[in-house]
């Protein structure tokens, strides 16, 4: 009887182990590994775009970062269309997003022309990694709120991270674009002054359309945006540094009007919400 206790008891002691040891060799499916990767392949454009930077491939370094941006929409797309996002995969995406477009535009922009002001450019490289941190963190706690109206899913709070990563590199398009960017220490002055603006974008309450309401095309449509895209891919890759130009103002254009449409629903969903709350009239009166 002793020995069926203790068999017993090992029996039941090898149990969790067991099932510990199915979980730690479960498999994951493919639909959640893949936006990881490309997530990773991200992460691998903002590493090496900031080795250009170090060996003064400005260039290059800003074509990287701007690929990460590209990729980074994907993943999260991605991710939606396969029913493969993760707590593992967000919190991925936050890192990288943060050396993506937080470290590697910063130490770009130093390397490339703020290192010529060394106190006052290192302070607003900083200040834009800080804005990019803090911008990310907010993301993520916003994120999870239950009592956000729908509509405000067209917008974000703050100029999102890798927007404001490609628009604190618009000297550097002008610079290597047919426009052109004179040198000096004045030029200096106002690029840092530049970079901080943006950075302060990216930490303020300022409204800015998300694009996550882009999804599907219609069917009359489909050749046409298939055309617009091709084109636009090969513009390009013709002309990177002045299509990004035209791209970073047309989005700075794009934020007045993404303030007044969000001032409109605000005001719109405030009268609903009084008009919900007020209290019944009596049907005597």
């Amino acid at each position: 009887m002793a020995l069926e206790q203790e068999g017993t008891g090992m029996g039941n002691g090898s149990a969790p182990q067991n099932e510990r040891r199915k979980r730690r060799f479960s498999r994951i499916p493919m639909r959640i590994v893949l936006p990881n990767l490309v997530t990773l392949l991200a992460l691998c454009l903002g590493l090496t775009s900031i080795r250009f930077a170090a060996e003064a491939k400005f260039e290059m370094a800003a074509v990287f970062i701007v690929c990460a941006a590209v990729l980074d929409g994907l993943d999260g797309r991605l991710a939606r269309a396969l029913d493969g996002a993760s707590r593992f995969g967000a919190e991925l995406d936050s890192l990288a997003d943060f050396v993506d477009f937080g470290v590697a535009p910063a130490f770009l922009l130093y390397f490339w022309s703020l290192h010529e002001a060394p106190s006052l450019g290192w302070f607003a490289a900083m200040i834009f990694a800080i804005a990019a941190a803090l911008r990310l963190a907010r993301f993520n706690v916003m994120i999870d709120d239950p009592n956000k109206p729908a509509w405000q899913a067209q917008f974000f709070v703050g100029m999102p991270a890798p927007a404001g990563a490609i628009c604190a590199m618009l000297p550097i398009y002008l610079k290597y674009s047919v426009v052109g960017l004179p040198d000096g220490r004045f030029f200096t002055y106002l690029e840092i002054a530049y970079v901080i603006a943006i950075a302060f974008l990216m930490v303020s309450r300022i409204p800015h359309y998300s694009g996550k309401q882009v999804g599907r095309v219609p069917r009359d449509w489909f050749i046409a945006v298939l055309f617009a895209v091709a084109a636009f891919v090969l513009l390009l890759a013709t002309f990177p540094m002045e299509v990004l130009v035209g791209l970073t103002l047309a989005y700075l254009g794009l934020m007045p009007l993404a303030m007044r449409r969000h001032q409109a629903l605000t005001a719109a969903d405030e009268a609903s919400s009084a008009v919900l709350l007020a209290p019944e009239g009596d049907p005597k009166g």
